[in-house]
């Protein structure tokens, strides 16, 4: 699996924006290749619908067929990448780049409630209740400062997840990591 898809078009954006779709991506990242049936399966949806989206993520270079596990009668699907990223400044300046970028950071915004509200501390154990959860900062930085902040998050993340890859207690985590200029009031 290659490590990262930089999106330079504003119409692959919105296609792994759709709910659906991003959730299909997902799955096939994080429990690895799976057929459209065992995918409509495991989201409650029709083995039509998620082939019809499998094949628009494929169309777009998202995930590629499995050739290694399949079984002759249905096609198995892996991502073909751990991430997926974007320039947003380069996008908005393109046409429907705008409307593209408002939709995926929408999504985005869905998934981190979805994962903030579905867990349930009942079903983990004290450790991963303790660990889990959400910071909110305001800080003053420039915009060097906040790509710096961004880039070594992820550097630390990669660096956690191979020191512990396989260790006990392991369980997929979905990190979100964002910071977005606000106005001072003086300034609106």
């Amino acid at each position: 699996m290659e490590d990262r898809y930089k999106i330079s078009d504003p119409q692959a954006l919105k296609v792994a924006a759709h709910p659906l779709r991003g959730r299909l991506l997902g799955l096939l990242r994080s429990e690895g290749p799976a057929t459209a049936s065992e995918l409509g399966r495991r989201t409650g949806e029709s083995s039509g619908s998620t082939s019809y989206h499998l094949r628009e993520l494929f169309k777009y270079g998202f995930i590629e067929e499995d050739t290694e596990g399949r079984d002759g009668r249905e096609r198995r699907w892996r991502a073909r990448h751990r991430y997926t990223s974007w320039n947003s400044r380069e996008m908005v300046e393109m046409p429907g780049g705008r409307e593209a970028v408002e939709v995926i950071r929408t999504r985005q915004a869905e998934v981190l409630a979805e994962a903030a509200l579905g867990f349930d501390e009942d079903a983990w154990s004290p450790e991963w209740v303790e660990a889990a959860g959400i910071d909110d900062h305001l800080f003053e930085l420039p915009p060097a400062a906040l790509t710096e902040f961004l880039r070594r998050a992820q550097d630390l993340l990669n660096e956690l997840a191979a020191r512990h890859e396989g260790a006990p207690g392991v369980q997929p985590v979905h990190v979100f990591v964002g910071g977005f200029p606000q106005k001072r009031r003086d300034e609106s």
